[in-house]
């Protein structure tokens, strides 16, 4: 089971666009890209309505030569994001990067991580 349609993020452009203009953060086995996105009230202009966050997964053939292989972790990763996402605020688009060590990781290191990470970025609070 993926990720909520809502929370996916698709778009190339929404990619490149984070590439750009977002943060980045990294740990030995992942990389975070994120970008704070809120679009104004088009009925007063003042008032911000924010969307759900939305979450990508970027592995290359770097990591593995096999799909089977690249899908397993990244299945990984969006169930490690399905657990955390009710964390992260509206309006967050996040692009999780996978490097070729994350292939000796499991589950827990995963889940690690990534709390490691969006702590680093200040997505989510410490606690």
């Amino acid at each position: 089971m993926g990720l909520p349609r809502a929370n996916r993020l698709k778009h190339r452009r929404d990619f490149d666009r984070i590439y750009k203009k977002g943060l980045y953060r990294q740990t030995p086995h992942l990389v975070l890209r994120a970008l704070l996105e809120a679009k104004k009230n088009p009925i007063d202009g003042n008032e911000r309505v924010e969307s759900p966050p939305q979450i990508g997964i970027s592995i290359g053939r770097k990591v593995s030569k096999k799909a089977v292989i690249r899908n397993r972790i990244k299945r990984q990763i969006k169930a490690v994001m399905r657990e955390l996402l009710p964390n992260i605020p509206p309006g967050w688009k996040i692009i999780i990067g996978v490097r070729s060590q994350a292939l000796k990781c499991e589950y827990k290191d995963f889940l690690g991580e990534l709390k490691q990470l969006l702590v680093k970025a200040e997505i989510i609070n410490g606690n």
